[in-house]
């Protein structure tokens, strides 16, 4: 069986929930795998402290009142467009929540394996590797390439 990577060292994670007990327990696993959680009760309060910290991921609940999940989502996405996300509901499947649907990366519903999706789902997000444009030395051979099976053809590849 394959060990799953140890988290990022220093990875900071914004934990978002208005239940306190759901925080509570979340804030707990997570900081024994060694991870840095802050915790907020509402989207407003989440972007107040986004706005003064390092974040390198966001887990939200989806049901919180004046804000809900897809909102935060929505405006944290303004702020850091490559902010690695996880939805959390109990309501997944009744509300047909996924990732197109919420902009978030990984939606998991509450339930009593959530704990072991989430940590899965948090550290395969902080080990991913970032999206990059490809170089120009990446995109040059495949120009020339293009060139050259236009030679000969009367077809002008630029």
């Amino acid at each position: 069986m394959k060990t799953p990577p140890a988290p990022a060292p220093g990875a900071t994670l914004l934990l978002v929930d208005d239940n306190p007990h759901g925080l509570i327990a979340r804030r707990t696993v997570l900081e024994e795998l060694g991870y840095v959680v802050h915790t907020c009760s509402s989207g407003d309060e989440a972007l107040n402290l986004f706005a003064s910290n390092k974040v390198d991921l966001l887990i939200t609940d989806f049901r919180m009142p004046n804000m809900d999940g897809v909102e935060l989502i929505s405006r944290m996405r303004q702020l850091r467009s490559d902010l690695p996300i996880v939805l959390l509901s109990g309501f997944v499947e009744p509300l047909g929540l996924t990732e197109k649907s919420t902009g978030a990366d990984v939606v998991l519903s509450k339930s009593a394996g959530e704990v072991g999706l989430l940590i899965r789902s948090v550290r395969r997000l902080l080990n991913r590797q970032p999206s990059r444009k490809p170089l120009e030395s990446e995109r040059v051979p495949n120009a020339k390439i293009a060139r050259n099976m236009g030679q000969g053809m009367g077809e002008i590849v630029p």
